[in-house]
């Protein structure tokens, strides 16, 4: 197989992983993107511990099915594994993104899935974003990465979700995963999910907040509005 012939694949790695940079999903190396080639049966993603502001689009590692780097002097993302079950898995998926965004890393640290409290919400997945379970102490000493993919896998299985349809899952005790058609299609669904995770964490707090608090008096209103506006206004210089 030609290397020569991934530069764009290459190319589209970069970019995505650059915009998770942008889009502020992640900080120091915290993260990784990628996309598969389906016709070659190889994948881009990026080099494990490269830090984004240095990372070029040779740098991008190929990897095929069986896990193999097909060409680089650098090792893949850590998360490679990970990435590697969901492409064997989810066969309608073209890019994975991984990130320890930081409301959407709330949700996993809590081990909650992310309800669906809104149309925002449900203008990208159908339903709540569901939370793995916890890996056992077995799964985490052997096989961490991929055990990670496969709990996801199972997760999805377990809840007979559709991929595409809930495209992100939150990894209880980590962080998450999102995906779609392409790499640049998988950061648009993180960036989604990190603002419906902040979004419904706001939500959460503003219904607790209005069980006990109660509107200022209409004196108090009336005061700080009416001492700005109309006629008898005395706010501020003549």
């Amino acid at each position: 197989m030609a290397v020569a012939s991934f530069r764009e694949l290459r190319e589209r790695v970069y970019e995505a992983n650059i915009a998770l940079v942008k889009h502020g999903l992640v900080i120091l190396t915290w993260g990784n993107a990628s996309e598969i080639d389906r016709e070659h049966g190889v994948f881009g993603i990026k080099p494990s511990g490269v830090p984004y502001e240095t990372l070029l689009p040779e740098h991008i590692v190929l990897v095929d099915m069986d896990g193999n780097i097909v060409d680089s002097r650098l090792r893949p993302s850590s998360d490679t594994p990970t990435h590697l079950v969901l492409y064997q898995r989810f066969h309608n998926v073209g890019g994975i993104v991984h990130t320890h965004s930081r409301h959407a890393t709330a949700w996993a640290q809590a081990m909650r899935p992310l309800p669906c409290f809104g149309t925002t919400h449900a203008d990208a997945f159908y339903g709540a974003v569901p939370c793995t379970r916890p890996l056992t102490d077995e799964e985490i000493a052997a096989d961490y990465e991929r055990n990670t993919g496969l709990v996801i896998v199972e997760t999805f299985q377990t809840l007979n979700l559709d991929a595409l349809h809930v495209p992100a899952v939150l990894v209880a005790q980590h962080a998450p995963f999102t995906w779609g058609t392409d790499a640049a299609k998988a950061v648009e669904t993180a960036v989604t999910l990190e603002e419906v995770a902040a979004t419904a964490l706001h939500t959460l707090l503003a219904q607790q907040a209005w069980q006990g608090l109660a509107p200022v008096p209409q004196s108090l209103m009336d005061k700080h509005f009416w001492r700005k506006h109309g006629e008898g206004a005395y706010y501020g210089q003549s």
